[in-house]
């Protein structure tokens, strides 16, 4: 089998396994969530949330150290250089037991402000030893990843999905045990924590069995210059993640201050859905991102942009069709779960729809740049649309109440990401003119909005909020963006690529190779 051929399985199941793992954490995550708010006092629901979100904030100590080092570990393994893979890993080993205790410190530190973090002290018992427990998983979880890395760097990544898939699996079905018979919150975070520690140790086993060089114990120092490139690239992806935190972070802050906390209710059963929607497409993304960095470091610019050319491709139909499928379903979902007040009128919806779709497209480009090491060149972008952000939507909520919000988050991406992350991208990394990415983009927007439009009319029909009506929506949904989608696009060669591959793969499958 051609080494091309090998990249596109990788991918293929690299992207199969992530979107497993995803629904698997999803879908179950959704149940032990359910059983959680009926076997726990509200206290221990909102104690969950405050310690997810200090988490969440203490993650940014990572300082995308993940994509950094994956980047500089490409060469090396196209070049088959084991002494740069070993130094590579020394150095990546370090950092995260740096994070690892980093994480542990600050959190300690956090510990005397919980006062000023709860406007009340909760009724929960042992509060202190439950933050802990959620302190020492997420520490735990830095230790052994960088193995991890290396395996997903040599476009492995489906090996560790695997075991984190069956892991979480068992573990939410054990939690669900444990709070239906004990309510017993303290064993719950007990086997969080080895969850992680174990499916950390195995893919750490398999790492070891895979890449025996790993064990060796005489690793050279990388090269001066190296290590400065690493960290300046680090710095590079700090800047971007402090950008996402802040535009994901900062719309329910405005709307609470401005509009009011029940439309934060509102907004937040709609965010999760969407939110889980764009981590379902960017995990898609995200485990293809080996492939593409193992096929950059070999290969010259005119077969660079064909990839990627391909790949925008396949990422504005989901684009499109998620899209749709949000803007049709949605509201009747939401009306369904939660009761018909808990639902924004269209014209809401449809300005959220369109900033998902913005945000959606951008993951090629963004999955790109991060495969060929491009943090550097854009990374003042990230402050500018961060800011822009904040000040847009305060002052856009003036004048369009909570539609103005979400065209404040709209507006900073055009001036921003929109054309700076492609044009870093075609200037560094793909070396061609931009017009034909924005030709395509124009050419894709405008068959996405024909198909949503069909899709809308169809579904105006049955636009009652009940379960049937939505089950009708769904059918409608799947069935006319993707028929348009391949009347539109038929006659493409990028089509009938992605046809070819999965024609290939499914034919490798059946003939049982792996």
């Amino acid at each position: 089998m051609s080494q091309k051929k090998s990249r596109t399985e990788y991918s293929i199941k690299n992207s199969s396994s992530a979107m497993l793992f995803y629904l698997n954490t999803m879908v179950m995550g959704y149940i032990v969530r359910v059983v959680f708010t009926h076997t726990l006092s509200e206290s221990y629901v909102g104690v969950n949330g405050l310690f997810q979100d200090i988490i969440r904030v203490l993650s940014l100590t990572e300082l995308g150290l993940g994509s950094a080092i994956s980047y500089a570990l490409y060469k090396p393994i196209e070049e088959k250089d084991i002494e740069k893979q070993k130094s590579l890993m020394r150095l990546y080993r370090n950092l995260y037991r740096g994070v690892a205790a980093a994480v542990l410190g600050i959190g300690l530190l956090l510990i005397p402000f919980f006062p000023f973090l709860m406007k009340e002290m909760p009724d929960v018992e042992h509060l202190y030893l439950i933050y802990l427990l959620y302190l020492l998983n997420s520490a735990a979880s830095y230790l052994l990843i960088y193995k991890r890395t290396l395996l997903d760097a040599h476009q492995r990544y489906y090996i560790g999905t695997r075991y984190f898939i069956v892991g979480y699996f068992i573990q939410y079905i054990l939690q669900i045990i444990i709070l239906v018979v004990w309510q017993n919150f303290i064993l719950y975070l007990w086997l969080n924590l080895a969850t992680t520690l174990l499916c950390n140790i195995l893919v750490a086993l398999r790492a070891n069995r895979m890449y025996p060089f790993l064990k060796d114990t005489e690793v050279a120092p990388l090269d001066p210059k190296e290590r400065k490139s690493i960290f300046k690239n680090i710095g590079a992806m700090m800047l971007h993640r402090v950008d996402t935190v802040v535009i994901n972070n900062t719309d329910n802050l405005v709307i609470s201050a401005f509009i009011g906390v029940v439309q934060v209710g509102i907004y937040s059963n709609y965010y999760l859905v969407i939110a889980s929607v764009q981590q379902l497409f960017r995990n898609f993304f995200n485990a293809m991102a080996s492939s593409v960095g193992n096929f950059v470091v070999a290969e010259n610019g005119s077969r660079r942009r064909d990839l990627f050319r391909r790949f925008f491709f396949i990422g504005q139909w989901i684009s499109g069709f998620c899209t749709i499928c949000l803007y049709e379903l949605l509201t009747p979902f939401c009306a369904v779960s939660f009761g018909e007040t808990y639902v924004f009128s269209d014209s809401v919806l449809l300005v959220l729809c369109v900033s998902s779709y913005l945000t959606m497209m951008r993951f090629p480009a963004t999955m790109f740049r991060d495969a060929m090491g491009l943090f550097w060149y854009d990374r003042y972008k990230a402050i500018v649309e961060a800011v822009l952000n904040i000040v847009l939507s305060i002052i856009f909520v003036q004048f369009w109440g909570i539609s103005g919000v979400f065209m404040g988050t709209i507006l900073s991406l055009l001036l921003t990401s929109f054309w700076v992350e492609p044009l870093v991208l075609y200037k560094r990394g793909l070396h061609g003119p931009l017009s034909p990415y924005f030709l395509h983009y124009a050419i894709y927007t405008a068959g996405t909005f024909v198909a949503w439009g069909l899709t809308d009319f169809c579904c105006n029909f049955y636009s009652e909020n009940t379960v049937s009506h939505l089950l009708i929506r769904m059918v409608f949904c799947v069935v006319v963006p993707n028929s348009a989608y391949m009347l539109f696009y038929g006659w493409t060669k990028e089509l009938r690529w992605v046809i070819g591959v999965l024609q290939r793969f499914v034919k490798g499958r059946l003939h049982g190779k792996n």
